[in-house]
């Protein structure tokens, strides 16, 4: 992050640097506009009051894609980014703390059990939770319900260099139903759910009326020793409420931890990407 404020967020991945809308920035920049324009490879232009859709601006040399890599320990991730007509580019890179914690309790887990441990990540987008899982040794399940999101992250593994990822393209609510019904049992959940989403076959997610019978189902799943990592995104819910919900839904954990993921840039600024909640039972 080097810099953010009125409205937007300037972000180096690998050799480029991106320009992008950002909400909550809403203080003032700490470089001035030429600076900016001089920095960026590509600038996000909204086309409509979503702030959600719209064009790239991108300098000559900039490519439509390229790869970064992520190190972590015995992690090492390969991601391939691109400019999407949704201002998203392929990698929340605030989750890296969540693919930290998930790295160290598969392997720790890995330890102490005879077979490997199996995770299962819903609402997985591009797969960088699936990955840190899968380069710990666990036996990944990775659900999205969008089919090409899903090639991203196929493509993403193998930049990584691994396999043995289970993919599937489904409504993540339905298919955690349908796994509670065949009673089957995971050492490990992520759920990194939208505000809003459609499922394959246009199934309505609406965060704040759906995530407590989502987690009700999860808690069935999750085994006696297992962990969860939730991230939210909407700016209605904080990681109280989330800390609350699980409790409700799990039982009191083990271990926990909770707050805000959130970038600091070069003047000192926190910009914050949502909530996070990890635990163990």
């Amino acid at each position: 992050m080097i810099d953010s404020g009125e409205g937007e967020k300037l972000e180096r991945f690998g050799r480029y640097t991106l320009r992008r809308p950002e909400p909550q920035a809403v203080w003032r920049k700490s470089l001035d506009e030429r600076e900016w324009q001089r920095l960026a490879d590509a600038s996000f232009l909204r086309t409509d009051r979503s702030e959600e859709r719209g064009e790239w601006r991108n300098k000559p040399h900039m490519k439509d894609r390229w790869v970064i890599n992520y190190d972590y320990k015995g992690m090492h991730l390969g991601m391939r980014l691109a400019c999407t007509a949704f201002k998203h580019i392929g990698i929340f890179p605030e989750q890296a703390a969540n693919w930290n914690f998930i790295y160290d309790t598969c392997c720790e887990k890995l330890k102490n059990k005879d077979s490997k441990p199996k995770v299962l990540n819903l609402f997985a987008y591009t797969g960088g939770a699936t990955l840190a899982a899968a380069a710990s040794g666990a036996e990944v399940t990775h659900v999205d319900s969008v089919k090409q999101v899903v090639t991203w992250s196929r493509e993403n593994m193998e930049s990584s260099k691994l396999d043995g990822i289970r993919w599937i393209v489904e409504d993540a609510l339905k298919f955690v139903q349908r796994e509670v019904r065949r009673g089957n049992r995971y050492d490990g959940i992520i759920l990194d759910p939208p505000a809003y989403g459609r499922g394959a076959n246009g199934e309505k997610w609406v965060l704040e009326q759906n995530i407590a019978e989502m987690l009700e189902a999860c808690a069935e799943l999750l085994a006696e020793d297992g962990f969860l990592v939730l991230n939210l995104y909407s700016m209605g819910l904080s990681s109280t409420i989330a800390r609350t919900l699980v409790h409700q839904m799990f039982g009191t954990p083990a271990k926990e931890e909770f707050g805000e993921l959130f970038f600091t840039d070069r003047a000192g600024k926190e910009l914050p990407f949502g909530t996070y909640y990890r635990m163990k039972r």
